[in-house]
């Protein structure tokens, strides 16, 4: 056994070696997808490719992350490796999630007294990326109905051999996408984070010893186990069950449903996901290495999130979902969605269940998608293609003693906003408005979250525009007697005045001048809205979070006649 201090130093070391690896990949990313968006995450494995630790960025990421470096070791077992290797995959029926992430994964070989190079671990990161090729500029195509529409599949592949660049994996890679000098730069970047994850761990190897640290890293997983499954031990026995639904795939197909039955039995929890709908023709299909991810971060969620995030963490979470389904399909299958909608679905439904056993440590709905966003063409000043990005904040539920969060990237999406200063210099677009929607957030005793509105104009091109979002037709749900969050809408207005209403999952041909609204959905409320503190709904009207008739409507409190003067500023916390 390594004593509990010395346990306690390598734990925190691999998590700070984890987030420098992260901050450099943010540092030296090309793409603003990277840089400012911070669609990447980072991970240590042993050399059994089981996680160590990892940056608490992506959840959607880091839950799948397991599943490409087992692909990797599967592709390349550890006698086919030598130092400064590192595989390159995307292929979400190999490990993968969705096209656009791509993973790398670089073996760490630490010399031994015999003068042999030996592996003792793995530095892994994901980042997405903003375009790989496909049908749709930025790789995120709301009416694809097969993989192959979606850019370019990468199975395990060396990007590095023994140090030096792949160039005929880079040449086949950058020769399908819109945006090769980007691409590369964000690639190259990858490689760099692996690179400070290596030297950090052999670091680690050279202070404690490979035995030292072998075995503090096997304890550090068994104390992520142990903790996990005494606070599973704290929930009531029995089997919880939710339901929900997807808008629709894109293609026609409307209504989806995503179940779950979650089972606790002693320290154990099982998540089956029978009953939910088969795989569809639209591009919302999630694989099984997202809905595991999806899964494990809400059981994390209602237990206790200060758990080590490792293997160990994983170890009492079975999840069963059936081949063929929305939530596991088969290829061709298209999957961009999946990893992005689907996610937040799934996310939705096994929170729900929990919720039945245990409200106070569950929110109610938040936004339930992320809103993403696509435009793509040649841009006037420079006549070069560019293929612009994002997801979008909405809601954040309301739970048992705080009101939601507005307007931030909820549940498996953790990113940040494209800044407009940085939207505006890198594309030739431009943001008109970009607003928190008053009314949006559920009311409740404590109110959910709003969501946010955001116009993007086309600046003097034709441009092609993909809208890959949800909640447009179901609202996010309240918890506890809380009202549900308003739902989404986008609009597309043309430089003469005309507005028309967007399909929640659609692609379009924009002239010049069009702009986009993207109105984002608020989330549910928790708790009665009668039990709401009267002053709590006048600080939401004084702010502009709620309306006055709203305040009356929802909660009875005729907010207009206490507000004592123009600024709205007496009684305003902090």
């Amino acid at each position: 056994m390594t004593d509990s201090v010395t346990l306690e130093v390598i734990r925190n070391a691999c998590i700070a070696l984890c987030e420098e690896m992260n901050a450099n990949l943010i540092r030296t990313g090309y793409s603003p997808n990277i840089k400012e968006r911070r669609d990447c995450s980072c991970a240590l494995f042993d050399a059994d490719g089981e996680m160590i630790s990892q940056a608490e960025n992506m959840p959607v990421h880091l839950g799948a992350m397991p599943f490409s470096v087992s692909a990797a070791i599967d592709r390349f077992p550890p006698e086919t490796l030598e130092p400064g290797d590192a595989i390159l995959l995307n292929d979400p029926f190999y490990g993968g999630a969705h096209l656009p992430d791509l993973t790398l994964v670089t073996p760490v070989f630490h010399e031994n007294d015999d003068g042999e190079e030996d592996l003792v671990a793995f530095a892994a990161n994901r980042a997405h990326h903003a375009d790989v090729g496909g049908s749709r500029a930025g790789s995120v195509a709301a009416d694809s109905t097969e993989i192959y529409q979606e850019g370019i599949r990468i199975p395990p592949v060396k990007l590095f051999e023994g140090g030096e660049p792949n160039d005929s994996v880079f040449d086949v890679v950058l020769s399908n996408v819109r945006t090769p000098d980007e691409r590369r730069g964000d690639l190259r970047a990858q490689e760099a984070a692996n690179q400070t994850g290596k030297r950090r761990f052999l670091e680690l190897v050279e202070k404690y010893g490979r035995e030292t640290l072998s075995e503090a890293l096997a304890e550090i997983q068994e104390y992520s186990e142990a903790r996990m499954r005494s606070e599973i031990e704290d929930l009531e026995d029995g089997t919880y069950e939710f339901r929900d639904v997807l808008d629709d795939d894109g293609v026609g197909n409307v209504d989806l449903p995503i179940e779950a039955a979650v089972t606790v039995d002693g320290d154990s929890v099982a998540v089956d996901f029978e009953g939910s709908a088969p795989q569809t023709a639209g591009p919302v299909n999630a694989v099984l290495a997202v809905t595991a991810s999806a899964t494990y971060y809400s059981v994390r969620c209602v237990t206790d999130p200060d758990i080590p995030p490792n293997h160990g963490c994983y170890r009492p979470i079975t999840v069963e979902a059936p081949e063929g389904s929305i939530v596991n399909p088969n290829p061709p299958a298209a999957v961009v969605g999946g990893n992005l909608e689907t996610s937040q679905r799934v996310t939705d439904v096994v929170l729900g269940a929990l919720a039945e056993q245990a409200p106070e440590r569950v929110t109610a709905a938040g936004q339930g998608t992320m809103n993403n966003v696509t435009f793509g063409g040649t841009d006037p000043r420079s006549d070069s293609p560019y293929a612009f990005y994002e997801t979008q904040g909405g809601g954040f539920g309301g739970r048992a003693g705080k009101d939601g969060m507005d307007g931030v990237h909820v549940h498996m999406s953790n990113t940040m906003n494209t800044p407009v200063e940085v939207l505006e210099t890198a594309y030739p677009l431009r943001v008109r408005r970009y607003e928190l929607r008053e009314d949006s957030g559920g009311a409740g005793e404590f109110r959910g979250g709003l969501g946010l509105r955001r116009d993007i104009q086309v600046r003097g091109h034709e441009a092609r525009f993909s809208l890959l979002a949800d909640r447009h037709q179901h609202q996010p749900y309240g918890l506890e007697g809380g009202d549900p969050g308003e739902s989404g809408a986008a609009k597309l207005t043309t430089e003469d005045g005309e507005t028309v209403r967007l399909p929640q999952k659609s692609t379009h041909e924009l002239p010049p001048g069009a702009t986009v609204s993207i109105r984002t959905p608020g989330a549910g409320g928790y708790g009665d809205p009668a039990d709401r503190d009267p002053d709590a709904v006048r600080r939401d009207v004084r702010h502009g979070k709620v309306s006055a008739a709203a305040a009356m409507d929802a909660y009875g409190v005729d907010a207009e006649a206490l507000v004592d003067d123009e600024t709205g500023t007496e009684g305003d916390d902090e």
